[in-house]
């Protein structure tokens, strides 16, 4: 199934969320999962991105709706990238 890479920054409105309910992410985690996606690994990180996220998702329609969606609420910004496994990648190029 493909990877996906999302880069997500939070909002103020975002933020203020995250900090009286830091539980929240958990919780927008099951709802990614609910419209087809499956989280492989999540970081909060230091810098210009508040998170990264690593999931896997059937086809680029999955990952853009749940991108849209998310962006829609009006506490996080995302950009997400397909992401191709080294070996894919070095193996499309042989051809």
């Amino acid at each position: 199934m493909p990877i996906y890479v999302m880069l997500t920054t939070l909002t103020d409105e975002g933020l203020e969320t995250l900090k009286k309910n830091p539980e929240r992410i958990l919780e927008v985690n099951r709802e990614v999962e609910a419209m087809g996606a499956k989280i492989l690994a999540q970081y909060g990180l230091l810098g210009p991105y508040d998170f990264v996220n690593i999931l896997e998702a059937p086809d680029n329609e999955t990952i853009t709706r749940i991108a849209v969606e998310l962006g829609s609420r009006g506490t996080l910004r995302n950009i997400t990238m397909a992401a191709i496994p080294v070996d894919q990648l070095v193996s499309s190029l042989k051809k």
